[in-house]
């Protein structure tokens, strides 16, 4: 089994890759250094939004990244609210993309 990186460094080298996509992108909750769950939002400038969470795959191994919520954007801001209100050292990150596009999908963040 693979170590997991920091949190504080993969939020880094993940908002480096958006930046490089050209894809607006804020820590709006920051939390443990070491090992705080990572929470990703990514706004549709719509009025809607998805929230994902990176989760253990129970099925094939390792983590993978899953959809929680997609609908109103308060709504997905009602649940990062509630999940931090039990959990004050998880990580948010919002990204702003009207197509949807996080990234998460792709090699060394999707595992």
């Amino acid at each position: 089994m693979a170590a997991r990186l920091a949190s504080d460094f993969w939020v880094r080298a993940y908002l480096k890759r958006l930046e490089l996509a050209d894809i607006p992108a804020y820590v709006t909750a920051r939390g443990q250094a070491e090992s705080g769950a990572v929470m990703v939002k990514c706004a549709r400038l719509d009025g809607s939004a998805q929230l994902y969470e990176r989760r253990s795959d129970l099925m094939g191994g390792g983590w993978k990244w899953m959809l929680l919520h997609d609908g109103e954007e308060a709504e997905v801001d009602a649940s990062i609210r509630k999940q931090r209100s039990f959990d004050p050292d998880l990580w948010v990150i919002e990204i702003e993309s009207r197509d949807g596009r996080t990234l998460l999908d792709e090699p060394g963040l999707d595992d």
